[in-house]
């Protein structure tokens, strides 16, 4: 008997919440269900934390289910006020395109657009950005219910700050994209991330007020460390999926040094590795869940990046770290022998300001050449004559400068 995928997405620690379990169990267990996920484009690429839900949508395709992934053109002018302590910036309708054409070269790594149950892509500027005012209010505001909105767990943070009326009219355009993508193609079921619990709950709700008919909400696990804190920020800020904004190699390193107990996760999550496997490589808890960490990192970027880029920043790993691989990530930069040490950390990024760098440098954590830089005011010069020189910042960070 085929498995249910509600079985395995929950056996891989997938599924947060969910309302009518039974039902929407039984549902993906008999038939083939279309479902969607939505995207807002408030930057030009999407970050690790939506991975969780996009590897949650891919593993439900394979499974006989059909994907809609969503977006939110249209919402992203009005901004979600979910875990914010403001009110977001206003992007211009231009940004906005921008942003959704970048993303959705993003989103086609995790689906496939083949076959009966095919993925698709919608915006919903298509029809929140043409919608009638009036006619909106007249034929859904009765279904709306204040009260509930206000109790919502995305409004409660705004509420103590003020909570604007361009913001609380967020949950009814989300609400509103669900009734359209439940008309249009079908759709019974909404996932996406848990800090979206109050929206996704509330589109299912309105459905069934609405058109008197069933409809689904389920949210994934938000990608944390066991402490509860956000995963995937460094000191250069977000991981994200755009290879301009965290390079194959440093979205690998980031994954090849996670803390040993957050690897089984991890792997768990965003890797389509089999359970048993992932057990076996996470049995030990000493230098060899190292090979987990590796398996991980390497995964990890051949589903965002492919697996020529997968390869090339293991080679450059272990060229960094092994002493083996083909060659050492390599940085180019606008220097001479007189260029400050300091400097040179901030062209490369190692270090986000010359401030963190010198901080750095005194905290004695800084090599060149394997020479340790000793004083804040160093030069390429008191190192090496070469053009080219190694940097290491920490045991974590070692790459190739050239100039």
């Amino acid at each position: 008997m085929k498995e249910n995928v509600f079985d395995i997405l929950d056996g891989r620690g997938f599924i947060k919440q969910t309302v009518f379990k039974d039902d929407l169990y039984k549902l993906l267990g008999e038939q083939s269900v279309t479902f969607y996920c939505g995207f807002d484009p408030t930057a030009d690429s999407l970050h690790i934390g939506h991975v969780i839900p996009l590897m949650a949508a891919s593993i439900m395709q394979k499974a006989g289910h059909k994907p809609i992934l969503l977006v939110g053109g249209g919402t992203a002018m009005v901004g979600d006020p979910s875990n914010r302590n403001d009110m977001r910036q206003m992007m211009t309708k231009e940004t906005i395109a921008h942003n959704v054409e970048k993303i959705r070269k993003q989103l086609e790594r995790f689906v496939s657009f083949e076959g009966k149950n095919a993925a698709v892509i919608v915006n919903n500027a298509d029809w929140l950005c043409n919608l009638n005012y009036i006619d909106f209010l007249r034929d859904y505001g009765a279904y709306l219910s204040v009260n509930k909105m206000l109790t919502a767990d995305c409004f409660k943070t705004r509420l103590e700050k003020g909570l604007s009326f361009l913001e609380f009219n967020y949950m009814p355009m989300q609400a509103y994209d669900f009734l359209r993508l439940f008309t249009d193609y079908g759709c019974a079921l909404e996932i996406g991330g848990n800090d979206q619990w109050s929206n996704i709950l509330a589109g299912a709700d309105f459905i069934r007020r609405v058109a008197h008919k069933d409809a689904y909400a389920l949210t994934c696990t938000l990608l944390e460390t066991k402490d509860g804190k956000k995963m995937g920020k460094t000191q250069k800020g977000a991981l994200w999926l755009d290879p301009n904004r965290t390079s194959p190699y440093d979205m690998y390193q980031f994954f090849r040094n996670v803390d040993d107990d957050e690897v089984e996760n991890c792997l768990r999550l965003l890797t389509f590795l089999e359970l048993e496997e992932i057990k076996a490589l996470c049995a030990h808890r000493d230098e060899r869940i190292n090979a987990a960490k590796k398996r991980l990192a390497y995964e990890v970027v051949t589903i965002i990046h492919g697996k020529s880029e997968a390869e090339k920043a293991k080679s450059q790993a272990e060229a960094a770290f092994e002493g083996g691989g083909a060659e050492m990530q390599v940085v180019h930069i606008e220097a001479n022998t007189d260029t400050s040490i300091v400097d040179v950390m901030v062209a490369v990024k190692v270090a986000s300001s010359k401030s963190e760098a010198r901080r750095l440098i005194e905290g004695g954590g800084v090599k060149v050449a394997d020479k340790k830089v000793e004083r804040v005011d160093c030069k390429i010069g008191e190192f090496t004559n070469a053009n080219e020189f190694v940097l290491c910042k920490g045991k974590k960070t070692r790459l190739k400068v050239t100039y």
